[in-house]
């Protein structure tokens, strides 16, 4: 293919919705010039390659066996490239209709331009920084890892990394190329080389940026058409596995640039960050996440500390009754089983409701209850204090939530929240597709109305005119936004998040989806309203509850294996099965078949045993697999997992 003007190539890994959305936007954004775009998928299972060739047969697919890694996906659709400029983009982006053409204009007026990056812009309109960047120096990485950065922002001394003294409004040179949007000039990519492989994720873009100036080419940062990067899509920023990704990616780049005591030094720095940034992340998200758990815990302890006082005195008369090895084992036990039921019943998970924190409890005293009578006799307290802890940790965690909820809401109903304020801004038909599948997917939001942008009268149903979406936000106390792109151009919706600010979230509908996207916060994963099936064995408390089924059933089994023996069971293949599954490499029940009946649902690791296991069926068609599969993922119960391994144990 001759005459491309310009190569789009995304990697995808598991992010079909947000990917049909880029490519919605990369069609867009494509009329005025020659654009060929390639897809590489990195051995996706959430049903991407389908909907590629379903909606988007024009595009160039690379199908990996498995997850290559970023910079090698990238580097294989480059070598089929045949633009005279390369994008290297993210599939958790929306480009405005006119990013390529002017990115395209501004390349060809700077010939020494070797790479270009736009302003971006996460999913509730604000900046994102690393639209810019420094290369990681020895200082600038010390300033951007012990925090300097963050609290000198606009200093050119501390905030190196980030460029943080140059006005993100002005054209600048700048060091570094964001991978989530790399503008690439292709005969500086053949003199400085591709991405280098030894990068699986991170640092690839920093490595080529470097190389680039190497080359004697110049890095452009051109703030003259924005994108959205929903950012948190592919990675979790706040992970610990990020942190190591990310600073271990830091030290290929340390070893292969620097020389000398600077390599010396900025790798040893390197590796102290990762044990700082991981211990602040720990500290961060048992803080951030663990704040209602932390709670319950002084509440139920003290409780239960008071109670024992309590109770030594009005049963017994006497105040010492109770040994203090009560507040060193006893209430320290009670209040661990009751915080790992409610946790395990999925108390903590976003939007649970409180008869799932009730039910944790009473779940939790049954384990206590258990637990008592293995106890030694010292350590064995009233049951009366058992009951009455009971009694108090249902009251108090249930209170401090209401009280909470009413100081916040003024209202004493946590469990129906006041839906959001919701406004479509869309056509008469695709506002109307807009609520149907708000409706279908269960959204419990408030839609306050609709406006139009073709400025149809008032008298159709519009609220107003596009240009008053400022106003009426204000007006009418709008929480979320809701965007047809059919109807409005992701130039308008990146324009009216800038203007809106961060206090507002929005979600984008694109034309023909089925699904509303959107993402409030650059380090969290998107928010999804769709209404393609919902998969209960993607909920974490499931997952959660499937492992802990596996690693008890394997304990299980260990002790009874010479029993299973008599019975007639192959003892060595138990035990091997019993150890690969407490190793995580199996789960005690999975899919059906070989796989290929699975990929449109949720992975799951290979299972000893399967749904079709039963002693007296014969060899199933695909088809029945199939719906056997969808049907254990779609309706999972840890007592379904229990009924194929008591089963299993019979063949």
């Amino acid at each position: 293919m001759s005459g491309v003007d310009l190569s789009v190539i995304i990697v995808n890994y598991n992010v079909k919705f947000f990917l049909e959305q880029t490519l919605l936007s990369v069609r867009s954004a494509s009329r005025a010039l020659r654009v060929e775009v390639f897809v590489v998928d990195n051995q996706s299972t959430d049903g991407s390659n389908e909907m590629l060739a379903e909606k988007f047969p024009e595009v160039h697919k690379i199908l990996n066996p498995s997850n290559v890694g970023f910079a090698k996906a990238n580097n294989q659709a480059i070598r089929q490239a045949h633009g005279k400029y390369i994008l290297l983009l993210n599939p958790d982006t929306v480009v405005a209709e006119d990013t390529f053409d002017r990115c395209f204009a501004f390349m060809e007026a700077h010939p020494d331009g070797g790479g270009l990056g736009v302003k971006m812009i996460d999913g509730s309109g604000i900046f994102l920084p690393e639209s810019k960047r420094g290369f990681p120096g020895p200082f600038v990485a010390f300033c951007k890892t012990f925090g300097l950065s963050a609290l000198f922002p606009k200093s050119a001394f501390f905030n190196r990394y980030y460029l943080g003294h140059l006005d993100p409004e002005k054209t600048h040179r700048i060091e570094v190329l964001s991978g989530a949007f790399m503008w690439l000039r292709k005969e500086a990519l053949d003199k400085s080389g591709l991405l280098d492989e030894d990068f699986f994720m991170y640092g690839e873009d920093i490595d080529l940026s470097y190389r680039l100036t190497l080359a004697g080419y110049q890095n452009y940062y051109f703030p003259g058409t924005s994108i959205i990067h929903y950012k948190g899509e592919s990675t979790k920023k706040g992970s610990l596995n990020y942190v190591r990704v990310f600073y271990q990616a830091m030290i290929i780049f340390a070893n292969k640039h620097f020389r000398g005591k600077e390599a010396g030094l900025f790798t040893a720095m390197l590796r102290l960050a990762i044990y700082f940034r991981a211990a602040l992340t720990l500290l961060g998200n048992f803080f951030r996440e663990g704040k209602p758990a932390l709670a319950d815990t002084a509440l139920i302890y003290g409780g239960l500390v008071g109670l024992k006082a309590f109770w030594a005195v009005y049963r017994f008369g006497d105040p010492n009754y109770y040994s203090t090895d009560f507040y060193l084992v006893n209430a320290p036990l009670y209040t661990g089983i009751w915080l790992f039921s409610a946790w395990l019943n999925g108390a903590y998970e976003s939007g649970a409701d409180f008869s799932t924190l009730r039910r944790g409890l009473l779940l939790g005293t049954l384990l206590i209850a258990a637990v008592y009578g293995f106890l030694d006799v010292e350590y064995r307290t009233s049951r009366a204090l058992i009951l009455m802890g009971t009694v108090w940790a249902m009251a108090a965690t249930v209170s401090w939530r209401y009280l909470l909820h009413f100081l916040r809401f003024g209202n004493f109903s946590p469990d129906q929240p006041e839906p959001l304020q919701l406004l479509i801004v869309g056509s008469p038909g695709e506002s109307e597709r807009a609520r149907e599948l708000l409706q279908q997917a269960r959204v419990q939001k408030n839609v306050v109305g609709v406006i139009d942008p073709e400025g149809r009268s008032l008298e159709e149903g519009s609220l107003g005119h596009l240009n008053q979406l400022y106003e009426l936000v204000r007006l009418f106390g709008i929480e979320e936004v809701v965007f047809c792109s059919g109807d409005v151009t992701n130039r308008q919706i990146i324009a009216y998040m800038n203007l809106l600010g961060p206090d507002i979230s929005y979600k984008i509908l694109p034309e023909g989806c089925q699904s509303i996207i959107g993402s409030n916060y650059k380090n969290t994963r998107g928010e999804l309203y769709t209404v393609e099936m919902a998969f209960r064995i993607n909920q974490p408390v499931y997952r959660r509850q499937k492992r802990l089924l596996d690693v008890l059933l394997s304990l299980l089994c260990l002790p009874f294996l010479p029993l299973l023996a008599l019975r007639g069971q192959k003892v060595g293949k138990m035990l091997r099965n019993a150890l690969s599954v407490l190793g995580g490499k199996k789960s005690w029940v999975g899919y059906a078949g070989d796989g290929s009946f699975s990929r449109n649902l949720p992975p799951l690791k290979p299972g000893v045993l399967s749904p079709a296991d039963f002693p007296d069926v014969s060899e199933l068609e695909p088809r029945t697999l199939e719906q056997l599969n969808f049907l254990y993922a779609r309706d999972y119960k840890p007592s379904r997992d229990w009924e194929i391994f008591r089963r299993g144990l019979g063949r």
